[in-house]
């Protein structure tokens, strides 16, 4: 009889956070895989846990995995935990829970902190409906192209960022999206100096640089909808620039960036109107 792969929640800062049943899941594992034994270690040491740890992240996942199944086809059981908050949620673990299904093995989840709904739950903004973008790119040229998919977005936004990167990409959210959109910035979530707070697009930048401490920690970055644009709203710009001599496909780009309205569709009136 095979063994159950159990995907276990951690603390994302407060080790208080951790549920009796996330313990008691530890405590009964033949094996845990984590993205860094060293760091999962720490956390098995605050509770008395001394449990194998197997290492599992995106140098060596299809081995692990591939591992990992064999050992639960063979009946022992496998926990599997991320760093801080709930696996496979910007972390290692898909292969495997991929491999687990295919193979048949039952996969149980112990739910827990989530940086993710931890932000969401506290930032003011509707989360009936929302999107969660995961990490935004490093390079300046990704990253851009990566933000404009959410120019026109009519639901709240979420993405992850990292201390070093928060400055360039509050900056280019500036150049992207309305000032107007709300956006909030939770960082260091569960922590003694935690930081939630409702800006807008326009005024991050500012109230990051007023003070260096709030460029430290992990950021989760909530973007606000969207304000729907109207043909009307746009089409006298896309008219003036487009008579200016402008391509139509430059035009469409210039009026999508400066009014939030679909490039698409401004590209496709502009067609429609040389037709």
């Amino acid at each position: 009889m095979s063994g159950t792969l159990y995907i276990v929640a951690t603390p994302i800062g407060n080790l208080d956070d951790i549920s009796r049943r996330a313990l008691a899941t530890l405590q009964a594992a033949d094996i845990i895989a984590c993205e860094d034994t060293r760091h999962s270690r720490r956390l098995l040491d605050a509770y008395a846990i001394d449990r194998p740890l197997t290492a599992l992240h995106q140098h060596n996942e299809r081995g692990a995995a591939e591992a990992l199944i064999r050992r639960l086809q063979a009946g022992e059981n496998v926990a599997l935990v991320s760093d801080a908050g709930t696996p496979l949620v910007s972390d290692p673990g898909a292969l495997l829970t991929r491999l687990a299904h295919e193979a048949g093995i039952r996969i149980s989840p112990l739910p827990g902190a989530s940086s993710v709904i931890a932000a969401l739950s506290a930032s003011g903004l509707p989360a009936d409906r929302f999107t969660f973008a995961g990490f935004i790119p490093a390079k300046a040229g990704e990253r851009q192209r990566f933000l404009d998919d959410y120019r026109a977005t009519r639901h709240t936004t979420i993405f992850f960022e990292a201390p070093h990167r928060i400055t360039d990409t509050l900056a280019v959210m500036t150049e992207t999206f309305d000032g107007t959109r709300l956006l909030v910035i939770a960082r260091e979530l569960s922590k003694q100096f935690e930081q939630i707070v409702q800006l807008t697009v326009a005024t991050a930048p500012a109230w990051l640089t007023e003070d260096e401490n709030r460029r430290r920690g992990e950021f989760v970055l909530l973007l606000g909808a969207a304000v729907a644009q109207t043909t009307a709203d746009w089409q006298p710009l896309a008219d003036d620039l487009r008579d200016a001599g402008l391509a139509a496909k430059t035009t469409a780009a210039l009026v999508a960036k400066h009014t939030g309205a679909n490039k698409k569709a401004v590209y496709q009136y502009l067609l429609d109107r040389i037709g």
